[in-house]
């Protein structure tokens, strides 16, 4: 196929702030796991795939499928809609104390779900 660029389980993005390996970076539409630390501005490699243990609110519990969504101020996944963008879902409950949670990225998510991400 001529037009085939990439599998597009990992994109090249640029960092919009500073992010360790690990940590959520949202690009515009686009929220992915960094694999590296990048300073930003730099390039950084994300995965948009899979499922990841991100930093995650306190406070409140997941359940197993919940929503979940992006707090970027906060750099943070939450299940708290509010102006957050989404990401996928909790792969499995999460106590309210819990400072990690599982979650399985939903590619596009922002988009499928008919909202542009949070203006900065």
């Amino acid at each position: 196929m001529k037009n085939w660029i990439q599998p597009g389980h990992t994109l090249t993005l640029v960092a919009p702030y500073d992010v360790a390996s690990g940590q959520g970076v949202l690009v515009g539409a686009i929220f992915g796991v960094a694999s590296f630390y990048a300073s930003e501005g730099d390039p950084v490699e994300a995965a948009v795939e899979g499922v990841f243990e991100i930093a995650r609110e306190t406070g409140t519990p997941w359940t197993q499928g919940a929503v979940i969504y992006w707090d970027d101020g906060e750099r943070r996944a939450t299940h708290e809609a509010n102006d957050n963008t989404p990401i996928g879902a909790a792969t499995e409950a999460a106590t309210d104390e819990a400072q990690v949670g599982r979650v399985r990225l939903t590619p596009g998510a922002a988009v499928a779900a008919g909202g542009e991400p949070p203006s900065e």
